[in-house]
């Protein structure tokens, strides 16, 4: 093997990040690795490539043991990373992204004719022809993307790293990429291909490596995996294992709708749909990673507003143009990454309380801090947020406790619509329960809530219609019965699924 790792293991306070992975990757492959949020590829690449220092373990490179302490060491080492966000600067010629750092130089100043024959060196047999004077900016993403390989081969030249390296390109650029790294795996390179693209995975890569929770599931090769199998490996299910924890009937119970949404869409994010959206519902979002799961959410919630379609509720049309115009027609949203979107850390427990309230007031208005202690006080002991009082700052809370301030923060405005993304991630067992019986409370009590998950057994538990989405479109619709974890992984599987009706 080119390059192995094990029992790699890395811990993060309150979290392990990687626990005993062994990985192997051999020259002139191209090895897929897959797994959700929170699985451990990031933390898996930045231990290879000396951005983390690992626990405990072994990583050997070309058989010898290696210990890279920067990215830099990793690159003189052989180990070269390209991430989704091209670490380039646009503003430079493409020489001189090439070259940075290594220029020629000629009594004592850069030999730009020399600098520029480099670079055209460089990008021989990649597939490209451009003029290597004019500035990177005036390039496609896709060609900043090639440029950016050939600057990692050439620095390093064993191992390639690709972080995401599809998620901005169309299909045409696609091909064109991979044919760049065909060519280099056929030159002896091993590169690791991370991707949430199952198409391209299948298309492109020998062997797959899947994580979840931090530890490897499986290494397969590609050939001998089918759709199915890998989904099951990457959330965790087997379709003979299905649980639900609340009996079922035949279909979802009939309830007046509190919004619908047709022919919703933003080309680039999410095609459009139709979905309506019953009052008192739990409806759950199903897919992988990248599906447009998330995607759907915000252009709901007016973060990347719609440009196709239409919102409308009993009163008619619905302006979601903006988060602060969905606020305003009584929509709430609880981020997926809490801590980035979600939690201000600094802040108090009241203050992160009250925030969406007072944003919605004006602070013209503001919350006289008598009515901001009593809303604080009633949330920490409706959703039993362990906190010292409400002056504690939220940061110093554990990640359950902080998920429970960011509910309290829209539950305060009294939303008819709610929208959670990945609820219960990271926290623990006790506050997962208690946050699945909240959603069910709070749709008893006449809330709708549109619930985004990985975890099938929690959209089995809470939800009444599911949809799932796949590829940036919604593919199916499951209610009653018929939402169990089979039915969604071979939804999510499907290669032929198209896009349906999500309400009728």
């Amino acid at each position: 093997m080119l390059l192995t790792t094990r029992s790699l293991t890395k811990t993060f306070p309150g979290a392990k990040a990687l626990d005993s992975v062994d990985f192997g990757l051999a020259a002139g492959e191209v090895h897929a690795l897959l797994g959700e949020n929170g699985a451990g590829k990031s933390t898996l690449i930045k231990c290879l490539t000396g951005a983390y220092t690992r626990d405990s373990g072994d990583i050997a490179l070309d058989g010898a043991p290696i210990s890279p302490r920067s990215t830099s060491e990793a690159q003189e080492l052989g180990i070269g990373t390209v991430y989704q966000e091209i670490n380039l600067l646009p503003n430079l010629t493409v020489a001189q992204n090439l070259t940075f750092g290594r220029e020629p130089t000629r009594f004592g100043m850069v030999d730009g004719h020399a600098q520029r024959r480099r670079a055209e060196t460089m990008l021989e047999g990649y597939g490209i022809d451009i003029d290597v004077s004019r500035d990177l900016a005036a390039y496609s993403v896709a060609v900043r993307q090639i440029v950016a390989i050939a600057r990692a081969v050439a620095l390093s030249g064993k191992v390639l790293i690709l972080d995401e390296p599809t998620a901005s390109l169309d299909a045409r650029e696609v091909a064109t990429l991979f044919n760049v790294l065909r060519g280099l795996r056929d030159r002896g390179l091993g590169i690791v291909f991370v991707s949430h693209f199952l198409d391209q995975v299948f298309e492109l890569t020998d062997r797959v490596t899947v994580l979840r929770n931090g530890r490897k599931v499986v290494t397969e090769n590609t050939a001998d995996l089918d759709r199915v199998r890998l989904i099951e490996h990457m959330l965790g299910h087997a379709l003979e294992d299905e649980v639900s924890t609340r009996a079922r009937t035949g279909g979802a119970t009939a309830r007046p709708d509190l919004l619908r949404f047709e022919g919703y869409g933003r080309p680039g994010r999410i095609e459009p749909f139709d979905l309506s959206v019953g009052k008192g519902e739990v409806l759950g979002l199903a897919g992988l990673l990248g599906s447009g799961r998330t995607e759907s959410a915000e252009l709901m919630f007016g973060v990347t507003p719609a440009q196709t379609g239409a919102a409308t509720d009993a009163g008619g049309m619905l302006d979601l143009s903006s988060p602060r115009a969905a606020i305003a027609a009584g929509f709430g949203f609880a981020p997926e990454e809490r801590k980035e979107d979600g939690i201000v850390a600094d802040l108090s427990v009241r203050e992160n309380i009250v925030l969406a309230l007072q944003a919605r007031r004006g602070w013209a208005r503001p919350i006289p801090r008598a009515e901001q202690l009593r809303l604080a006080q009633m949330y920490i002991d409706r959703l039993d947020i362990r906190t010292s009082g409400p002056e504690q700052p939220v940061g110093d809370l554990s990640g359950g406790n902080q998920q429970k301030v960011v509910l309290a923060r829209w539950l305060a405005m009294t939303p008819r619509f709610l929208i959670l993304d990945e609820p219960t991630r990271g926290i623990d067992v006790g506050a997962h329960a208690e946050i699945l019986r909240l959603i069910r409370h709070l749709a008893a009590d006449g809330m709708s809530i549109l619930v985004i998950s990985s975890e099938l057994d929690e959209l089995i538990a809470v939800a009444d219609r599911v949809i799932v989405v796949r590829d940036r479109r919604h593919v199916a619709e499951l209610a009653g019965a018929d939402i169990t974890s089979d039915t969604i992984v071979r939804a999510i599987a499907a290669p032929d699924a198209k896009p349906t009706e999500a309400a009728q």
